[in-house]
């Protein structure tokens, strides 16, 4: 009797499992623009908005209780005049991003572009322009890739329902979620019609309604399924927090490496979608404009080696900047791109194309891989001597950009060889030819 319950059980979640599989079947041109984003490896994450005109990050309604109705005025002063979206593009370009990731509508609702859905808007601003629509053209002129984050959250419509964790910032208590649910709904369309093709749309804000004793239904399913039948390559991402919901595309960490959870927001299991890690310049919790982040940037040898070691997990490095509100990127921001695209120049082909390597003790050097090349980088000084396993045999072993080979011992699939470079070295790059 227990034997056949158990069997039961196993065929049933079997079951579950193949409905959950066919809930969502991605496309041929859904795979291409997964694997196409894998190959990528450096996109700029872009927190602008409203919120950048008070210089303390995208939180500062929330965190100082402000009434939506105080806040919204703060939409008459909003004059980004110096804005120029080639010169975004082409900077980064040049600093070796390959796509930009930028909020359309954070959680305090104001829309970055000329929605039809909602007055609190970019174009009802003094600058009177739709930023989102001169920055996807502009991306389209110079060969980026362009995505918009959407925040699930919305401060400003008394249509949102408050979750647990929320506020109403003077908002009354008379939520409407059939209406909020059709807003943005008609956003994404417009976003996903009107803005050229889109790389990614990059949820945010199901946190907000979790822990609570009735799970909310945020009808994800159908909100999925109009994106990608819309623009069928179009990445879902969806930075919830949880393990991959069906509809979704690649899996992404806040903060941490994936399968890390260090800051304690990505306590989920990995899946086997394509990975990303999203994270800022500074060591704090603000991700738009904060004036007081100047002189707390990491430092540029800080960041390339969180490169190397978010491609080296597989992953791609979603890296922050928060404009300011005159729509300039902060100068210490484009030091230390500036210092990011240097280097990729030169080192690329070790992160661009390549996938996670399982060589390295995870400190002191990490590994890519890229067909019959495999890239140690060593990112912390101490080692002299290293050993590790491959499949197959080693035709030679020599530092990235040297003809100077390296001796090595090779018995079975144990390699062993001697290593030299500085301790202060940012990246010391050993290529491992296979034959």
């Amino acid at each position: 009797m227990r034997l056949m319950m158990v069997l039961a059980v196993m065929l049933q979640v079997q079951v579950m499992n193949a409905q959950a599989d066919a809930a969502y079947v991605p496309t041929a041109e859904n795979l291409a623009a997964r694997e196409s984003f894998m190959n990528d490896r450096f996109g700029i994450f872009i927190h602008w908005g409203l919120y950048s005109m008070f210089g303390h990050g995208e939180w500062y309604q929330y965190k100082e209780d402000i009434d939506y109705r105080e806040y919204q005025k703060g939409m008459d002063a909003f004059y980004p005049a110096k804005f120029n979206a080639d010169e975004w593009v082409k900077f980064l370009k040049d600093c070796g991003a390959r796509y930009i990731t930028i909020t359309s509508r954070h959680h305090e609702g104001f829309s970055m572009w000329d929605t039809d859905q909602s007055k609190f808007k970019i174009t009802n601003t003094p600058l009177g322009r739709d930023v989102l629509k001169e920055l996807a053209d502009a991306c389209a002129r110079h060969g980026m890739k362009l995505g918009f984050y959407y925040s699930h959250i919305d401060w400003h419509t008394p249509d949102y329902p408050v979750g647990k964790h929320g506020k109403m910032l003077g908002r009354e208590n008379k939520p409407n979620w059939a209406r909020y649910y059709t807003f943005m709904n008609n956003q994404l369309t417009e976003l996903l019609t009107g803005y050229g093709k889109v790389n990614c749309i990059w949820f945010d804000g199901m946190w907000e309604h979790g822990g609570e004793a009735e799970p909310f239904d945020w009808q994800l399913d159908e909100q999925y399924k109009l994106i990608h039948r819309l623009q069928p390559a179009c990445l879902v991402i969806n930075n919830h927090h949880e393990a991959v919901i069906p509809g979704e595309d690649v899996q992404t960490w806040e903060r941490d490496l994936p399968g890390e959870n260090k800051n304690g927001h990505a306590g989920m299991d990995m899946g086997a979608l394509p990975l990303e890690t999203a994270t800022t310049m500074c060591d704090h919790d603000n991700w738009g404009y904060d004036l007081s982040e100047y002189g707390k940037f990491r430092s540029s040898k800080e960041l390339i080696q969180l490169l190397v070691r978010t491609a080296a997990k597989d992953a791609n490095l979603l890296l922050n900047i928060g404009p300011r509100p005159d729509g300039k990127i902060p100068e210490e921001a484009m030091e230390r791109l500036h210092d990011i695209g240097s280097w990729l120049k030169v080192n690329g082909e070790t992160i661009y194309g390549t996938r996670g390597g399982s060589i390295g003790d995870g400190e002191h050097y990490v590994s890519t891989t890229k067909g019959k090349h495999i890239y140690l980088h060593f990112i912390k000084g101490g080692l002299k001597e290293v050993s590790f396993e491959v499949d197959g045999q080693v035709a030679s072993i020599v530092p990235l950009g040297s003809n100077q080979k390296i001796e090595f011992k090779q018995k079975g699939r144990e390699v062993k060889m001697k290593v030299m470079y500085p301790s202060t070295a940012t990246d010391y790059i050993v290529d491992v030819v296979l034959k």
